[in-house]
């Protein structure tokens, strides 16, 4: 059955204070766990933020709140949330912009990790949502610039329905997750996806500019990283996505083409446009500030990565560590397998790599298990992998 709009219709959009508290004093008076859903502009504006938080509750049903209308002033919404379950799919893109409100869960349960426990390949919400509840998601606007006002009513019914059948769909899962003797590893997965601390901020983020790797000299990189400083400057000014404001291939080409002055940069394609020609200056003196840097200043073209190289270039850096890679990844494959498991759900990636490339010295498993805990692997993730690390690695052989 499609689902084009929420059995009750959409609710208003909650824009004042007086709609605020009235909406929180429904979700307050509701009960059960709390169906959490965000609007963001990604593509379109520089911050993170949410435009739109929908969330739904059973004896309450659903809320619509603008916070830009109330000045991000929710304070009777945080109270009415507090103390409860939320339900959210693919909850680490929600959170951080939630926290930015001061909303954070006491208790968490995410559908869309959930799925992907219980061993369903795709785990979509629409996916999960036609496969176990029997309903299709009427979608289409997940992409959109939320930050525009008035919002289209098509726009409204899509958010509502993404908490629509949130709370039916984590009863389903839990009740398949315990079938399964899973329940506990969700558990312990949804409180440390609850507790983790936000990611700390690069070191070189500008070293991401997409197809930088065309970029082959310090000078080159030095223009790359100029201009991506002012764009990011300007785009944060502007509350602009930076890509809008200049794209990464218009930086990398300028970076490349290392144009003398305006008119050779003018000449480039995009910044031909009459966008660009209004700031050109912009963009030739962060040229210019590339061009005239001491050669100590300079970026390092190879600059030394925190932890293991890419695995790929193992078996001529260090052949042991290459064996001990691929035994351990045959060893969780068929772990993974077994228990109906994403590989990379049973253990994070990145720490298999840097327990490959540098393991501890004693390759028991309690020694094993110990270096999981503190590379953050959780208790469920270490009793089903320890000893088969350990085994795996001592196979290879230890590090050189």
């Amino acid at each position: 059955m499609l689902l084009t709009e929420p059995a009750e219709g959409t609710p208003d959009v909650v824009e004042t204070f007086e709609a605020l508290r009235e909406a929180s004093s429904a979700l307050a008076a509701g009960h059960g766990p709390i169906a959490v859903d965000t609007e963001r502009a990604s593509g379109y504006r520089y911050s993170q933020r949410a435009y739109l938080v929908q969330v739904r509750r059973e004896g309450s049903g659903s809320v619509l709140l603008d916070p830009v209308a109330v000045d991000d002033r929710i304070d009777p919404f945080i109270d009415a949330l507090a103390d409860t379950e939320w339900v959210l799919h693919a909850a680490s893109q929600d959170l951080p912009c939630l926290a930015e409100l001061g909303l954070r869960p006491a208790r968490l349960f995410d559908t869309e990790l959930a799925g992907r426990l219980a061993g369903f390949e795709r785990v979509a919400l629409g996916t999960l949502v036609e496969l176990l509840l029997g309903y299709r998601l009427e979608k289409g606007h997940g992409a959109a610039d939320w930050s525009r006002r008035p919002l289209p009513q098509d726009w409204l019914d899509y958010a509502a329905l993404d908490v629509e059948l949130l709370i039916p769909l984590r009863d389903v899962l839990e009740a398949e997750l315990a079938e399964q003797g899973k329940l506990e590893w969700a558990l312990e997965e949804f409180e440390a996806l609850r507790v983790a601390p936000p990611p700390p901020p690069r070191a070189e983020p500008w070293r991401r500019t997409s197809g930088i790797h065309r970029v082959r000299n310090a000078r080159g990189l030095a223009a790359v990283r100029s201009l991506w400083e002012a764009r990011d400057s300007l785009a944060r000014q502007r509350d602009i996505a930076p890509g809008r404001v200049l794209p990464d291939t218009s930086i990398v080409q300028a970076a490349m083409a290392a144009p003398a002055d305006e008119e050779a940069l003018l000449a480039l394609p995009v910044f031909r446009g009459r966008a660009q020609r209004r700031i050109v200056d912009v963009w030739a003196r962060a040229l210019r500030t590339a061009a005239e840097l001491p050669k100590s200043d300079l970026p390092d073209p190879s600059p030394p990565h925190d932890g293991p190289p890419p695995p790929n270039r193992w078996a001529d850096r260090d052949p042991a560590a290459a064996a001990r890679l691929a035994a351990v990844r045959a060893g969780l494959a068929t772990i993974a397998e077994a228990n109906r498991l994403p590989i990379e759900n049973l253990l994070q990636p990145d720490l298999v790599r840097r327990t490959c490339w540098r393991p501890p010295a004693n390759l028991d498993a309690g020694t094993i298990a110990e270096t999981l805990r503190a590379g953050s692997a959780r208790e469920w993730q270490i009793a089903l992998t320890a000893d088969a690390l350990s085994k795996a690695l001592n196979g290879a052989g230890p590090a050189e």
